[in-house]
């Protein structure tokens, strides 16, 4: 199964899927990981050069180059699926649909461009302010991160999508031990996971 960490940038979903990881491991399972963007490949490149200003694509185009990034790794979730491997993202489909919305695009064609990857079994929203994302990230900050009111239009957007039954919101302005907790109570309820 796929289970996608979601959320502002600094929400904490790095430490928390790899803490999931961990756990899950120690339990048996098989586990492998993916981030998105995914920098190991072209398209990753050119994500990297959009966000820091070195390209001119228009938000449209950005959201397609994420999307094209995700089917590049496609093959390789495919095989772990069938494997019976966990698998767990630091941001997947949901990234796409919250950043688009948030800079008006329509997020239905967002979900539909997205239909032929594998979709997650659980969606863990990491739910945090705008003001905490920037707070947690000084400097190196990319174009999205510095853009409080975007951000604000992101959360909304993943807030949305959080009322769907693939999903939990967990608030991530608590510490990283409360939170790792209330993630592993829910994977072990929702997924019957150990």
């Amino acid at each position: 199964m796929v289970i996608a960490f979601e959320g502002l940038d600094q929400s904490g979903k790095e430490t928390q899927a790899r803490l999931l990881k961990s756990r899950l491991e120690a339990a048996g399972r098989r586990v492998e990981t993916l981030t998105f963007p995914d920098d190991t490949t072209p398209l990753g490149q050119e994500i990297r050069a959009g966000l820091a200003g070195q390209r001119p694509y228009p938000s449209d185009v950005m959201q397609l180059i994420y999307i094209a990034n995700r089917h590049e790794r496609r093959a390789q979730i495919e095989s772990w699926l069938a494997e019976g491997t966990v698998v767990i993202c630091d941001r997947y489909i949901a990234s796409s649909i919250a950043y688009g919305e948030a800079q008006g695009l329509d997020p239905q064609w967002l979900t539909d461009t997205q239909r032929f990857l594998p979709q997650p079994a659980l969606t863990i929203l990491l739910d945090i302010e705008p003001a905490t994302a920037l707070a947690r990230k000084q400097a190196g900050r990319d174009r999205y991160e510095r853009d409080l009111d975007l951000l604000a239009r992101v959360r909304d957007s993943y807030r949305r999508q959080s009322q769907q039954s693939t999903w939990v919101l967990v608030r991530g302005e608590r510490s990283r031990e409360e939170v790792a907790a209330e993630i592993t109570a829910v994977v072990s309820s929702r997924l019957r996971l150990p």
